[in-house]
């Protein structure tokens, strides 16, 4: 390989949460947007699925439904590209994605490839021995998606080459003189884009391919199972966990992408060691997860937010409980997707139940688990209270535990843990512990706050996962000086152990546990102590762990770690110039 670092000119990047925010994925890439846009100025170019805009007839008269509220179509950017991939069957939106720097975004409507499935399926098992015949749930939607991200990819590039292209295009006109040479970058994102990778590697060999998996598919699974994961990581078999556990799909077509590509990444030391045991691949760069803080309040903002948000989550729980908890109240919460074990909801859960009965607390705690669940609506009991602004003390609504009615509340794990423990939210419970199992957009109809200003809220965030490949709860409350807990299965805590060289105290703004296979029940005392003892902290013992967290955070913002992107892109493009560079070779 040359010794010049190898920048690219194009950066094409999919993922199924571009403009469609479901997941942690999601905020990798959106906060990360801002900082390639200004290295590269709209040739970062991102691949989300289209499935907002659809047409529907009503009374004979065609609508649209819902768009996106993350994407802003721009009908003029590139638009003789966007009739030329028309005519070629591909139904594209370009826009621009509305986060931090505005990238430019293209969706693309993967519908039409599903009569092909079968086609599209037999060529990537005779070309990758891709196994897809297990496939169920979202496999077929996520490939149809990878599958048109990949056409797009190629459409777009055989069109910049193109000697017919205007060289008046903005984000062309300084490239015209090479287009013959571009360094063209294509970065896949989990299992679900590891199909468009694999074509672009087959018919586009002087595009360089990325592939990012931020968890491994089986890795997650074999947790989520209640087996022990890292005691066994050397004895398990990947291919052979994946029979076991149904997981023969997404282990396949991950595990091929993954040594097919020019550069394999993933986002901590711990997913890297799970990708060699269960992919039988190492990775070329681990790419920590940055954060971009420029959405965080400033000074007198960020106490007039703080004080609000806490002011109406101690309003929803005072209607809720029938209390009248104050500001003096200790306000934590939890927070991530619904995976009970993973994310540590379980032990979360245990350590209030063992706090509810610690006869040393000296203030009252309120405790929120912020977790999507199924939810059914907004409890009109609970709205109606809120909007009487009457006087709710000793009279609790029934079931004070959660905020919006559940379809499945006989069956909810949360719920039904409290129950198993008798967490009933009694007046004389010093911990009183509130399910909020809705996404916070601000308009859930209860509590009508974004998720940030409710982390804002917080006085302490706990996150004791159990399999965490990087952890962006934990970084997000630090970014907003809210010291919290974590584990070092978790990506973040093992990198903020590094950081302070120790493993992290609540002082340092972030508390690391030792968590392991089978120290549950001390994990969730270790928990119930640091709230116990950060409850009795003086306020300047408080300010100095928020300033500290603060500290932490800055270390982890997208201009500290973007420096790995730029080893995986020139990783990446080294090998596709060899790989050009054989082709190139006469037969001897």
């Amino acid at each position: 390989m040359s010794k010049k670092p190898l920048k690219p000119d194009y950066v094409f990047e999919s993922s199924w949460e571009v403009c469609n925010k479901v997941g942690g994925i999601y905020t990798v890439l959106s906060t990360r947007a801002k900082t390639l846009q200004e290295a590269l100025q709209d040739r970062v170019i991102f691949i989300g699925p289209d499935f907002w805009k659809k047409e529907k007839v009503v009374d004979g008269a065609t609508t649209l439904t819902e768009e996106s509220p993350y994407f802003r179509e721009e009908k003029a950017l590139f638009a003789e590209w966007q009739w030329e991939a028309k005519e070629q069957g591909i139904n594209v939106r370009v826009g621009r994605w509305t986060v931090p720097g505005e990238p430019i975004a293209i969706l693309v409507d993967f519908t039409p490839y599903f009569e092909k499935k079968n086609e599209i399926y037999t060529w990537l098992w005779e070309k990758y021995e891709v196994d897809s015949l297990h496939a169920y749930g979202d496999y077929d939607e996520a490939s149809m998606f990878s599958y048109a991200a990949a056409l797009v990819v190629e459409s777009f590039y055989n069109w910049i080459t193109s000697p017919r292209v205007p060289a008046d295009i903005p984000q062309i006109s300084n490239l015209k003189s090479q287009t013959s040479n571009l360094k063209v970058v294509y970065h896949a994102n989990e299992w679900m884009c590891g199909l468009s990778a694999l074509y672009i590697n087959d018919k586009l060999p002087q595009i360089a391919t990325i592939f990012t998996t931020h968890a491994t598919s089986i890795g997650r699974s074999i947790a989520g199972n209640q087996k022990p994961l890292y005691d066994y990581l050397f004895a398990y078999n990947g291919d052979q966990m994946a029979g076991e556990l149904n997981m023969q799909s997404k282990h396949s077509i991950e595990k091929q992408t993954a040594h097919h590509v020019d550069c394999f990444t993933t986002v901590s030391d711990i997913t890297a060691h799970e990708c060699l045991e269960l992919l039988d691949k190492p990775v070329d760069v681990v790419l920590p997860n940055g954060f971009d803080n420029s959405f965080v309040p400033k000074a007198a903002t960020f106490n007039k937010k703080r004080k609000a948000a806490r002011q109406r989550m101690l309003q929803v729980a005072n209607a809720l409980l029938g209390e009248d908890l104050g500001d003096d109240t200790l306000i934590v919460s939890t927070s991530g997707r619904y995976e009970f074990r993973n994310k540590g909801i379980d032990v979360f859960v245990e350590a209030m139940n063992r706090l509810l009965r610690d006869r040393e607390l000296n203030k009252k705690v309120l405790a929120f688990i912020v977790v999507p669940g199924w939810v059914g609506e907004p409890r009109k009991d609970l709205q109606e209270r809120l909007n009487s602004n009457q006087p709710t003390a000793n009279s609790p609504l029934e079931v004070p535990q959660v905020t919006h009615w559940l379809h499945n509340m006989g069956h909810d794990n949360v719920l039904n843990m409290m129950k198993f423990y008798d967490m009933h939210n009694r007046h004389e419970d010093k911990v009183k512990v509130i399910f909020l199992p809705c996404y916070l957009d601000g308009n859930d109809g209860i509590l009508n706050l974004t998720y940030y200003d409710v982390v804002l809220g917080n006085d302490l965030c706990i996150y004791p996962s159990y399999y965490e490949p990087w952890g962006y709860t934990p970084l997000e409350a630090v970014a907003f000086k809210v010291p919290c807990i974590t584990t070092d299965l978790a990506g973040f805590g093992l990198w903020a152990n590094q950081e302070f060289g120790h493993q992290g105290e609540i002082s340092d703004g972030v508390k690391v546990i030792h968590r392991t296979d089978y120290n549950y029940s001390e994990v969730a005392d270790i928990i119930k102590d640091t709230v116990a003892d950060y409850s009795n902290l003086s306020q300047q013992q408080v300010d100095a762990c928020r300033k500290n967290a603060e500290a932490l955070s800055k270390k982890a913002l997208w201009k500290e770690f973007i420096k790995y992107y730029w080893e995986a892109y020139d990783i990446a493009l080294q090998r596709a110039e060899e790989r050009m560079a054989k082709k190139q070779l006469p037969n001897k």
